[in-house]
């Protein structure tokens, strides 16, 4: 029987989200965000700083008995959301939800596991997995070979890798935290379209790191991190497309043309109402993804199918509440001062992130066996 997911936010989820907009209304405004996209530094260190330490939000994913909050993918989900409001330049959604998830799906707890799930947790670390962003949970992943006992191999378009302290890497013997600045490791940041989520090359070339778990049981944990990276970018998603959709909307009520406001006019209030329809139902599929995420109801395949369909109708969405919020606003839209060009750089990076909406939709078609589109 399929589980049956809440869709409504908790007094928790809602105090949370107040507490982490409050701090991103000032320290994560447009020009701030402009101007560290200038000065090609991998993310904002002081925004994470209070984030991970102050806030403690790295660890809502641990357990309180790793150092974590003991929360859930629900109440990450809202951090999630938010940052994606502000196009916030901060590695959450790879060192705070996928590291965390592919660690915690390990099925032995070592002492090395629980140690870096600490760090993680308390923002002492930035682990990232050593993956393609564009790489979906059922993908094969990349080759990294061992030979004597060191890693061997390239990985490219790593999404905050050249902010990492640790790479968490899947081998053909197992999964391994590699330090990155260790021997043998080199990495080369990419140009990317999104100058929020830098991308980067990782080369191992012999480089040598602790064995968290051997192959058998590392493959099945990184598709559970990718697949709660690909629920919660849902609602990475939605904030950024309700941002564009709100900002549109104040643009046109204070634009004038003709002496009367552009939002007065019936072809712009069409296309803005249905706007409002498609980004309000991002809200449902993301809050489902994240619920069952949450609680495991009705098997992992109920949680795959949630994920897939959250994919399948936020990514193309909310590429086009970006590419209807840089037309609307005119001129100013088109310049590098005004920051809808982040959200139309960060959702046209989203819409391929985690396999994409089309990867996605064949997960759909499988799991609700449908003719494949």
């Amino acid at each position: 029987m399929s589980a049956t997911p809440s869709l409504l936010a908790t007094e928790t989820e809602d105090d949370l989200r107040a507490a982490v907009r409050s701090l991103l209304t000032t320290h994560s405004a447009a020009d701030r965000v402009l101007a560290r996209a200038e000065s090609g530094a991998p993310y904002d260190r002081e925004l994470w700083k209070t984030l991970t330490g102050s806030m403690g939000l790295a660890g809502l994913l641990v357990p309180e008995a790793d150092g974590g909050q003991g929360a859930g993918h629900r109440e990450a989900a809202v951090v999630v959301e938010e940052l994606g409001r502000a196009v916030a330049p901060v590695p959450y959604l790879t060192g705070a939800v996928v590291t965390p998830a592919t660690l915690l799906a390990l099925p032995e707890r070592t002492a090395e596991v629980s140690a870096l799930l600490a760090e993680v947790a308390a923002g002492s670390a930035v682990a990232i997995l050593a993956v393609p962003l564009t790489t979906a949970p059922g993908d094969p992943l990349p080759e990294v070979t061992t030979d004597g006992g060191g890693l061997h191999g390239t990985v490219r378009s790593v999404a905050d890798a050249a902010g990492a302290d640790v790479l968490l890497v899947a081998a053909d013997s197992g999964l391994y935290a590699v330090p990155a600045g260790a021997p043998g490791v080199t990495v080369t940041p990419l140009t990317a379209l999104d100058l929020t989520r830098p991308l980067a090359a990782v080369q191992l070339d012999g480089a040598r790191g602790t064995l968290l778990a051997p192959a058998a049981d590392a493959a099945p944990a990184v598709r559970a991190g990718l697949l709660s990276g690909a629920g919660l970018l849902a609602s990475e998603q939605l904030g950024l497309a309700e941002w564009c959709l709100t900002e549109t909307v104040r643009h046109l009520k204070d634009r004038h043309q003709f002496n009367r406001p552009l939002g007065s006019f019936q072809a712009l209030k069409h296309r803005l109402a249905q706007l409002w329809l498609d980004v309000a139902g991002i809200r449902p599929a993301a809050t489902a993804a994240a619920d069952l995420l949450a609680t495991g109801e009705g098997g992992p395949a109920e949680a795959q199918l949630a994920v897939a369909v959250a994919q399948v109708y936020a990514s193309p969405v909310a590429v086009r509440a970006a590419e209807e919020a840089l037309q609307l606003h005119g001129g100013i839209g088109m310049t590098w001062e005004h920051p809808v060009h982040l959200y139309l750089k960060r959702a046209k990076g989203d819409s391929v992130a985690f396999g994409g909406a089309g990867r996605h939709g064949q997960e759909v078609a499988r799991l609700a066996e449908l003719p494949a589109p």
